[in-house]
């Protein structure tokens, strides 16, 4: 019924969106001589809010076309290197002039609700020094149920193909929801003395151990029964999309209950948007509408996969107390020895709270202190770790320094 109620919606409010549309030209149209003035143009940023509300958002492009390495602009090709049902691994291919010998990074993007696309801004900071490769995950109500169900155990699976592909010497950096996946799959590697066991892992504000830094999230996580979770947040997939029948948790629930964490932050960036686009400060604009389109595309994840989570990283804490097993084989995160482990948290992340992921250092006891870091960036919230000014000139620089630093085999 909840995919019923949407497509609804979506209908009864396209004329607005149409009305919105139209508006927005007729005030910003050049040939418009008052087009320029405060008033029509703060009228255009007003309607062109209400049309992005109203509209369906799909799945964007990364658009990465050319980065800055060495003060050369060179040319960037997406290209596929594995292919499977629930996920992509994307090679960022840099076309360089001279070969470079730089460190390959895993980036396991969140998978939360939002596309890979969400860390673009990480892609591209990462690409002037790194040879980066990104998972991206597949909207679950695309991938038909002859694929079968997607769990926790596969997420971890879906990580150890992916780094065999990349082959040995790799770092992963993992973004909030795959932190404990990525420790999972660590931790089996290097158990089995597995050649591909990532070099360094980084951890950017990753629920860890959810017991502290308690957050709305948790809160909300830890007062409900699965089954709860089961009745009110898994829908089926309807018969006009290829997942039909699929179990999935709707990529739109989660954005409704992200951006409800902070309603008045929201009201705020649209009335600076407002002003800033009646000002003419087009630079402003341009972020805040790069931002938005993308924050409001959203995906389905499937039904398995986000009751796991819910069960194994916010209620049972299985790995934090070294029950949590991975196909029958007891999950230990003290295997991980020659690896080196950084944890980065911001002080304003009311997502992931403080110490949840910085938890990580803790849990794998078996690093040696010379192969560990732990940053905090007390002003950032958690979008502002892997995007914006902080990520860009002081986090990433951080992360560059920490896995040329860390000399391990």
């Amino acid at each position: 019924m909840l995919y019923h109620a949407i497509e609804a919606q979506y209908l009864a409010l396209t004329p607005f969106r149409i009305a919105a549309d139209t508006w927005r030209n007729l005030l910003a149209h050049p040939h418009n001589p008052l087009s320029e003035t405060t008033l029509l143009r703060a009228g255009a940023a007003a309607c062109e809010i209400l049309g992005r509300a109203t509209r369906r958002h799909g799945r964007p492009e990364f658009g990465i076309n050319a980065v800055t390495v060495d003060g050369e602009k060179v040319e960037v090709r997406e290209k596929i290197i594995h292919g499977e049902a629930f996920c992509r691994l994307i090679q960022f291919e840099r076309v360089l002039t001279k070969p470079r010998n730089d460190p390959k990074i895993l980036l396991v993007a969140p998978l939360s609700g939002h596309f890979a696309t969400l860390v673009r801004d990480t892609i591209e900071t990462l690409l002037s020094s790194h040879d980066v490769y990104v998972t991206d995950w597949q909207d679950a109500r695309e991938v038909p149920l002859s694929e079968g169900r997607f769990g926790f155990d596969d997420y971890v699976d879906v990580l150890h193909r992916c780094l065999r592909h990349i082959g040995p010497g790799a770092n992963v950096l993992a973004i909030c929801q795959p932190a404990p996946a990525s420790i999972v799959a660590t931790s089996l590697l290097a158990e089995a003395k597995d050649p591909v066991t990532p070099r360094n892992l980084i951890i950017m504000g990753g629920p860890v151990d959810t017991r502290v830094g308690t957050t709305e999230v948790t809160r909300l996580a830890q007062s409900h029964s699965i089954s709860t979770f089961e009745a009110a947040a898994v829908h089926n997939v309807p018969p006009m999309h290829p997942g039909s029948g699929r179990r999935v948790y709707p990529g739109l629930l989660q954005l409704t209950g992200f951006m409800s964490l902070n309603p008045d932050r929201h009201l705020k960036a649209h009335l600076d948007f407002l002003w800033a686009h009646a000002k003419g400060d087009d630079q402003f604009a341009r972020a805040h509408r790069r931002f938005y389109e993308e924050y409001l595309a959203v995906m389905d994840l499937d039904a398995q996969f986000y009751l796991d989570t819910v069960s194994i990283v916010f209620q049972e804490h299985a790995l934090m107390k070294g029950r949590l097993k991975h196909r029958g084989q007891l999950v230990n995160p003290k295997a991980i020895r020659n690896v080196g482990l950084m944890t980065v948290e911001g002080g304003r992340d009311d997502i992931t709270g403080a110490g949840q992921c910085h938890a990580a250092q803790a849990l794998c006891s078996s690093i040696p202190d010379k192969l560990r870091r732990e940053v905090t960036e007390a002003k950032v919230g958690h979008y502002g770790l892997f995007s914006g000014r902080s990520w860009r000139e002081r986090i990433s620089p951080a992360i560059a320094d920490f896995i040329r630093g860390n000399k391990v085999s």
